[in-house]
């Protein structure tokens, strides 16, 4: 296996990874660099996310450890591609309208499930991996076509990393062709905020 990995940005590489021994969980990083996406201030709660969090209250409090990024290692990027590949291949997707008959249904996948389904399984097996939860973050995304998505977003010392069901690959927020709306807090996980995303324009001019 090989030591290294490469993180592109817009087709550049930006980050080349020598992974050695695990470094603290919050190494001093560079929260500016456009590897990670900006957050503006608190914002709406989606509402199906809301429904979600009335009845895992546990799941959507205050985290009582706070780290701004994770340190990642051969192992921990290792982890995170087999949890994308694992999620994408044993769920079926489906839209909340046919599995609930409801336009917005937050559930854990049985099988099924429409994106954020995906994102919620995704951030519980890393959560049951040792991850921090403040550095795993449902997100709400639009694609080009106007339609609303969920991924999650990892927070790691390279980067915000996206595990997308739409997309077999982990990669950087920056990289991918959505335009950012909001995400949760990483200081609570009932709470959400804004994303400022510059790319809009170009999101919005590739329709």
């Amino acid at each position: 296996m090989s030591n290294t990995i490469s993180i592109t940005l817009g087709g550049t590489i930006i980050a080349m990874i020598m992974f050695g021994t695990p470094a603290a969980a919050s190494p001093n990083v560079d929260l500016s660099n456009p590897a990670f996406a900006p957050a503006t201030g608190p914002t709406s709660i989606p509402v199906g996310a809301a429904e979600f969090c009335k009845s895992h209250r546990d799941e959507c409090a205050p985290n009582v450890r706070i780290v701004d990024v994770e340190t990642l290692t051969q192992q921990s990027w290792d982890q995170l591609v087999a949890v994308n590949d694992d999620v994408n291949r044993r769920i079926v997707p489906e839209t909340d309208q046919d599995l609930y008959n409801v336009a917005e249904f937050w559930s854990y996948p049985d099988g099924r499930g429409d994106c954020e389904d995906f994102a919620l399984e995704k951030r519980r097996q890393l959560l049951q991996a040792g991850w921090d939860a403040s550095t795993l973050l449902m997100t709400v995304v639009r694609e080009r076509n106007g339609n609303g998505h969920a991924v999650l977003m990892v927070r790691t010392d390279r980067g915000d990393l996206v595990l997308d069901n739409q997309d077999g690959r982990v990669r950087v927020w920056q990289d991918t062709p959505y335009e950012y709306i909001k995400r949760q807090s990483q200081t609570d996980a009932g709470k959400w905020v804004g994303l400022a995303d510059s790319r809009a324009t170009i999101v919005a001019a590739a329709n």
